[in-house]
């Protein structure tokens, strides 16, 4: 037995030994790692800084390669940031394949900023869209972000100088906002949309005892582009009040009152911009959206015309609309501005999609809009075909040709997908979303541009593809145009569809 243990312990140093050198030199020797570099040292528009953060983040992310390596050869499985399936290498004899963690299109936990916490909730916004990609400059103005709270919370009132639309997810939120002389407060419920206009005063409570609230938000910037702000109505030292930075003369002035009793009103508040509510605190600002002073009573007890086509600032209920697609593989609900006429100015269309465990969305590409895709619930991952990564990566490995293909060479972009995660797909490029078999897959769409778009079927019913005349289906594929027929008409499916069978979970992380 004595003798056992010394063996295994001498098994452990070696592996600790090895380990240690090959880490010493895994720079010089790992092509990946030599390729990652060189794309950073080479992208364009990156200054030295940005050059040296892509060079860490390539490190970053051979090391973690290197690591789960080992542990899938202990059997720990497969977690890396790529989604692989079994027959990946000649996946990628055939394709090129964004694998490092420089996916301009898919944004992680680690790229939320958490701009307010209390114990009682927080807020988190998404960096700016073009501080990791020029590509994304197309949505430059556009921010998204999420507010979370615990039951019987309180929103201290604030405006933004940004337009916002909100997205009730979970919880029942009472959003009470002023505008001009009159104060609208509406009782909200999973699946709302509304619109809170840039500079309007706006104070939510969680009206749910037991059920967090979380809210999905657009913020639209109107004063610098993709900057905004928020501006405290009411507050103390925390959060501060913007009437604070007034002076105490004209605070004086503007209030008809002594400064000693300015300075009591201003400082007392330190809990934050979150808060607990009492109950009874949070029945009367919930039932006042149901007397005489709320416009709107979209949620009273006795509503009286269905709030669905209006120019009226009150909220509209997405998921209580008809959907658009619907079968055994998914759900999809949509709503543009003949719906909700508040979308119409910020050129905006709004869907939720509900995948079903193991299905899929055929792909499909926008002919105009831009969709910022934020992933409500569940797991899954998606695939995107790119012609501006596959571009650049042709130009800094090939410079030296002097001639154009004739066609441009496609990128597959593909990136895990879990609550929380955001992605991007520009107007024109074909995806697909895939759930995993675990869980359903529920996202949620702002579609940017959408006067006038038009989404394109590529596969299943009604698929682009079929409508070519006959002729030009040879011409364009080269074979006999019931061969071609014959391919495009057998999935007779539409929109959602069975998903891949050999469907790999991957590397699927936990959800905090």
């Amino acid at each position: 037995m004595e003798l056992k243990s010394k063996l295994c312990l001498v098994v452990l140093v070696f592996s600790v030994l090895l380990a240690v050198s090959s880490g010493l030199d895994y720079k010089e020797r790992d092509p990946g790692l030599r390729q990652c570099m060189h794309q950073c040292q080479h992208q364009e528009g990156y200054d030295e800084q940005q050059k040296q953060i892509c060079e860490q983040r390539c490190d970053d992310y051979i090391k973690q390669k290197r690591q789960e390596e080992r542990q899938r050869r202990r059997g720990g499985g497969d977690t890396s940031f790529v989604r692989y399936d079994e027959n990946m290498e000649q996946y990628q004899g055939g394709q090129q394949h964004q694998q490092f963690d420089q996916n301009p299109y898919l944004f992680e936990d680690q790229d939320f900023d958490t701009i307010v916490e209390t114990d009682q909730g927080r807020v988190q916004i998404l960096q700016k869209f073009t501080e990791k990609s020029d590509l994304l400059r197309g949505i430059a103005n556009f921010r998204i972000g999420a507010l979370i709270t615990k039951p019987h919370s309180f929103v201290a009132p604030h405006h933004f100088d940004a337009d916002c639309v909100f997205f009730v997810f979970h919880g029942r939120p009472t959003i009470s906002m002023v505008r001009g002389d009159k104060r609208e407060s509406h009782n909200l419920e999973r699946g709302d949309i509304l619109r809170v206009p840039a500079g309007t005063p706006v104070y939510i409570i969680n009206r749910d005892e037991n059920e967090k609230l979380f809210v999905v938000k657009l913020l639209h910037p109107v004063n610098l582009p993709d900057q905004f702000e928020a501006f405290y109505e009411g507050g103390g030292e925390n959060p501060q009040s913007f009437f604070k930075a007034f002076s105490p003369e004209v605070l004086e002035a503007a209030f008809k009152t002594e400064r000693d009793e300015l300075r009591r009103l201003f400082g007392q508040q330190r809990q934050g911009s979150i808060m607990k509510a009492s109950r009874e605190q949070i029945e009367k600002m919930s039932h006042s959206s149901r007397s005489s002073e709320g416009l709107w009573p979209f949620h009273g007890d006795q509503p009286s015309t269905p709030f669905s086509t209006s120019s009226k600032s009150g909220p509209f209920n997405l998921l209580r609309k008809r959907p658009s697609q619907s079968n055994r593989h998914g759900r999809l609900f949509e709503a543009d501005s003949s719906d909700y006429k508040q979308l119409e100015e910020l050129d905006l269309q709004i869907s939720f999609a509900n995948i079903t465990r193991g299905s899929m969305i055929a792909p499909f590409f926008n002919s105009r809009a831009t969709k910022i895709s934020f992933v409500l619930d569940g797991e899954g991952f998606f695939e995107m075909a790119c012609t501006h990564l596959a571009s650049q990566e042709s130009s800094q490995e090939g410079s030296q040709r002097q001639q154009r293909s004739s066609s441009p060479s496609y990128q597959n972009v593909r990136g895990d997908l879990r609550r929380g995660t955001v992605f991007i797909v520009p107007a024109g490029h074909p995806v697909t979303a895939i759930a995993s078999r675990n869980n359903n897959l529920q996202i949620l769409c702002f579609e940017v541009n959408a006067k006038d778009n038009v989404r394109l079927p590529l596969t299943g019913k009604k698929n682009v593809v079929s409508q070519f005349e006959r002729e030009a289906k040879e011409l364009a594929f080269g074979v006999p145009g019931r061969e071609v027929d014959r391919i495009f008409n057998k999935q007779d499916g539409e929109f959602f569809l069975e998903g891949p069978n050999n469907q790999q979970q991957g590397r699927i992380r936990s959800v905090v």
